[in-house]
């Protein structure tokens, strides 16, 4: 499970971890079943307050995407299946059209903004494959 957490972004930690490991299961990344990492495992990976991540794994248990068995952890509800392509790309709609609104706030091109889109995709694989 590959979570990274933004310090620029606006958007609270326990947030950000909830909203990655939804995409990650709306993906088909995360399968029904699968044990989550515990909270002190991951808090430790991520380097934040182990409160953060319990918070996180709180909310996807209310949002029906997460089971926590009492003894054995946290694992992804049996009902939590994978969005069709075009359920992801709807999901994707509403930050794609907060990123286009703060482009013209701040005048940037589109095709400046494709560029930079590109840019942060080959740095992020690069991450990714060296992790």
């Amino acid at each position: 499970m590959l979570i990274r957490l933004f310090e620029q972004d606006q958007t609270p930690i326990y947030q950000q971890i909830f909203n990655q490991i939804k995409l990650q299961v709306s993906s088909g990344r995360l399968q029904p079943e699968e044990e989550l990492p515990s909270i002190r495992a991951l808090a430790e990976r991520l380097m934040v307050n182990p409160n953060t991540v319990a918070r996180a794994y709180r909310e996807l248990e209310t949002a029906g995407i997460v089971t926590k068995r009492r003894t054995t952890g946290s694992y992804i509800s049996a009902g939590a299946s994978p969005m069709d392509k075009q359920a992801r790309l709807e999901l994707l709609t509403e930050k794609v059209d907060g990123v286009l609104a703060d482009a013209r706030q701040l005048q940037v091109a589109i095709d400046d903004l494709v560029q930079l889109i590109h840019q942060r995709e080959e740095t992020l694989a690069k991450k990714e494959t060296h992790s």
